[in-house]
């Protein structure tokens, strides 16, 4: 059993990714080809905002939002401490304060009881994570920034497909970024992200920091960075775009089937009131993690944890002064949560195998 099949993917709709990397070959424009354009204006569309930027990856994206928006020393961005550190890496990369605000217990996004407490004359950006594929409340951050005249970044690395009272993930905020990162679940097969946006000036600028600083060549209008996509992963993603909407209903079928059939063996996830999920991870909560993890490993059944620490724990941010406890919620979720495999081809037997094998760990742990 595969926690992410990628493989089964592959083979799926192997003549079509073949013959669209066989194209690139043959033309050989292997950087920022016409497949690039191609799919930029793809998912433009399917977002439904004016501009896709692809880039080089996920963490590249966030950055060149921020650089894009001119933070940087003494300028300080609101975000979670409970994510993949990139989110609050580059916050740190473009010389900006990370400011860490707890989660929800039940959706694990930011605690927007939370946020405007948060906020000072320093903050120069909001980062909400929409955590395991599912998308915070972006009303009322949105609310909260027009307040406060503060942008709004949305890291939907892990909920691209997915919406919100019948709006897209990446349509929400000023700046919508997202992963392709292959264990995504719209992923290719290297590193890869996208940016999107409906103003403008944005848009033009993040192109411009993309390659070096300049739209044109020779023209370095910005300090940029080398953040081009590869035309073959625009190729890969193109060859799965035609699948992608039935694989999320796919996992939205076996996610509900999950929680329909664990509710009352440990805490499932909570899909929030006008949101649809594309469960990246598809995550438990149980107080027994590690026991419970153990006892599915000696079933075969494979686990992961998103995250055995929160990012405030690492050693690269215990500068920031977060010690132990000043994040309670965040700091219980990672020492409690466990993802169960989750992807389109996961079978009904295979599902069964997982859920009875969950049943007969919590049981045993209890």
């Amino acid at each position: 059993m595969e926690f992410i099949d990628l493989n089964k993917q592959y083979h799926l709709y192997k003549n079509e990714i073949n013959s669209r990397i066989q194209n690139v070959l043959d033309k050989g424009q292997y950087i920022m080809g016409e497949d690039i354009k191609i799919l930029e204006t793809t998912l433009a569309k399917f977002v439904g905002v004016k501009h896709c930027i692809t880039a080089s990856s996920g963490t590249d994206t966030l950055m060149m939002a921020l650089m894009a928006l001119g933070i940087g020393p003494g300028d300080e961005v609101i975000t979670v401490s409970f994510t993949w550190i990139s989110t609050v890496e580059v916050i740190a990369l473009v010389g900006a304060t990370p400011v860490l605000v707890d989660i929800e217990p039940d959706t694990y996004n930011i605690d927007l009881n939370l946020l405007e407490k948060a906020i000072t004359p320093r903050t120069k950006a909001i980062m909400p994570v929409c955590l395991f594929g599912q998308m915070p409340d972006f009303d009322r951050i949105n609310a909260i920034a027009k307040k406060h005249n503060i942008p709004v970044i949305e890291d939907a690395a892990q909920s691209f497909g997915a919406t919100q009272k019948g709006r897209q993930s990446c349509s929400v905020s000023t700046i919508g970024s997202t992963s392709f990162y292959p264990a995504k679940p719209f992923g290719c097969y290297g590193d890869g992200g996208a940016l999107f946006t409906n103003d403008d000036a944005l848009a033009s600028k993040m192109r411009a920091i993309r390659t070096h600083g300049g739209e044109v060549r020779h023209q370095h209008d910005y300090v940029g960075i080398n953040g081009r996509f590869d035309t073959i992963q625009a190729a890969v993603l193109l060859a799965k775009w035609p699948h992608f909407a039935g694989e999320v209903r796919e996992r939205q079928r076996i996610g509900e089937r999950y929680s329909r059939l664990l509710q009352d063996y440990c805490t499932v996830p909570k899909i929030a009131n006008g949101n649809t999920s594309t469960y990246a991870q598809y995550t438990i909560r149980v107080p027994a993690r590690d026991a419970v993890q153990a006892e599915l490993k000696a079933r075969s059944i494979p686990t992961a944890i998103y995250y055995p620490k929160c990012v405030h724990e690492q050693p690269a941010f215990a500068y920031l002064g977060y010690g132990k406890g000043s994040l309670p919620v965040s700091e219980k979720a990672s020492k409690e949560v466990l993802s169960l495999p989750m992807h389109p081809w996961l079978t009904e037997s295979d599902q069964d195998k997982v859920i009875a094998a969950v049943k007969e760990a919590v049981t045993a742990k209890v």
